[in-house]
């Protein structure tokens, strides 16, 4: 397997001088860029010239992650030549409505492609979609050896466009899948959030999919507002740092976050980046910062378990409440969990508006406001 990450950045160009000699029919190129690239696509236009054998996909993002750091107005690109895998790439048009009937399609498509189906990286645009029906579909479809990660797409803070790419120039309102097929591909994950949960305990007793209508009987927004204090006022932007933990009612369940998105005085309901069942668990959460680090690093020694020791390629995506909670400070995370990585593996990324990842029980799930790690080699 033979690796190179680069950027592009509208001041000073590519940060290499010629791309790398890596076009194969196994090779996967991953670019994830800033959402001006969709009317600014020439560099990427370049890279669809380089590597006409690879497959080529990509989203945009609320922050372009490369290596320790992360940056904005920029691509970052991976190029990962495989030798033992093979790869298939399917996609299809995506909206909220028949989310889950778009992972079903995916994941069936991708099994029907051959034998030995190790991981799937699932791209999705960031607006128009329920992620967590997405991740409910390719579940539904797909056996639970196969590791399926990736996440929505980002738009910074302006929550107004995303765009995927698959093959081609960026567009809207699409969902990409590549299968990764092969007996010698170790695939690693690892995913963490670090919040602090606050408050008591309550029960989803009023919800429609990603709206939250009562806790415990009583409206949420009031709810919410009442624990909030000051920073009530600036809902539904303040919501960002204080996500929702909810938790299926059974002993031992995994608490996932959920990311407030807006909020409807009139009906005092929320609308939260992912599904919140009714009659799960939910439970306030505030950010620690030294938490949030803590959790990324946790995050890369998940995806190792403490056997691995060769070079990997990490793609991380971490959520855009993650990156404003932590500011200037947002490139510790990245940081920490290349740190906690086997030397000499390289890393890229983005700031989503959702994770997708394994989880307990079943093959993916909907994550918000957590740092998630993917790691790929071959043995």
């Amino acid at each position: 397997m033979q690796l190179s990450t680069f950027t592009f950045h509208s001041d000073h160009g590519w940060s290499v001088p010629e791309f790398p000699a890596l076009d194969s029919p196994q090779t996967l190129v991953m670019v994830y860029g800033a959402p001006e690239y969709v009317d600014h696509h020439a560099p990427i236009h370049q890279l669809l010239q380089a590597y006409p054998q690879s497959i080529v996909v990509g989203c945009s993002s609320a922050g372009e992650i490369s290596g320790r750091q992360v940056n904005d107005a920029s691509l970052s690109v991976a190029v990962a030549r495989f030798e033992h895998t093979r790869l298939t790439v399917v996609s299809s048009t995506i909206d909220k409505v028949e989310s889950a009937a778009v992972g079903e399609q995916l994941a069936r498509q991708l099994l029907r492609a051959g034998e030995d189906l190790r991981s799937v990286l699932i791209l999705s645009e960031g607006m128009n979609v329920s992620g967590s029906a997405l991740a409910q579909g390719m579940s539904a479809v797909l056996p639970p050896q196969v590791v399926v990660s990736g996440g929505l797409a980002g738009d910074g803070r302006r929550f107004e466009r995303t765009w995927v790419l698959c093959n081609g120039l960026p567009q809207a309102s699409q969902a990409v899948a590549i299968g990764l097929y092969g007996k010698r591909l170790h695939v690693g994950f690892g995913s963490s959030g670090g919040w602090d949960v606050f408050g008591p305990e309550r029960v989803i007793t009023r919800a429609a999919g990603n709206v939250l209508y009562e806790l415990d009987g009583k409206p949420a927004l009031a709810l919410y507002k009442e624990y909030l204090g000051e920073y009530a006022d600036g809902l539904p932007g303040t919501g960002l740092f204080f996500p929702l933990a909810i938790w299926k009612p059974e002993p031992g369940a995994r608490k996932v976050m959920r990311c407030m998105a807006s909020i409807d005085e009139a009906a005092q309901s929320i609308t939260f980046g992912g599904d919140v069942p009714q009659g799960y668990y939910a439970q306030l959460s505030k950010a620690n910062f030294d938490n949030l680090v803590t959790a990324a690093h946790e995050a890369a020694d998940l995806t190792t378990n403490g056997r691995q020791t060769a070079p990997v390629l990490a793609l991380a995506v971490s959520c855009v409440g993650r990156r404003i909670m932590m500011g200037e400070r947002s490139d510790e995370e990245l940081s920490v969990t290349l740190d906690n990585l086997p030397p000499g593996s390289l890393q890229v990324g983005f700031y989503s508006y959702g994770e997708i990842g394994p989880f307990p029980g079943q093959t993916c799930t909907l994550y918000n406001q957590t740092m998630t790690l993917t790691t790929f080699c071959e043995e």
